[in-house]
């Protein structure tokens, strides 16, 4: 049972970008995002969209930093991948 996030290394809008995902529910994840101060409209069907400049406050309240793989793989094993989703 674990929030996961990956290396901001995803380009987009000016800025670098890393995914936050749980391995228990969408509640845990929204309930982390929350905690760490990243917005409802950053949720993308199953990840948030985290800013670089909020990666480190993540990895402080308890992210596990992981590589972009290894995110997918424990989402996709947890259920919680939703299909059409791109990255």
């Amino acid at each position: 049972m674990a929030v996961y996030i990956d290396p901001p290394v995803w380009p987009g809008h000016g800025r670098m970008w890393s995914h936050l995902v749980s391995d228990v529910s969408y509640d845990e994840l929204h309930a982390f995002a929350d905690r760490i101060g990243a917005p409802r409209g950053d949720f993308e069907r199953d990840h948030y969209e985290v800013p670089s400049e909020l990666y480190g406050e993540a990895v402080r309240a308890g992210a596990v930093e992981v590589g972009s793989r290894e995110l997918v793989r424990r989402l996709v094993a947890a259920g919680l991948r939703q299909q059409g989703t791109p990255h």
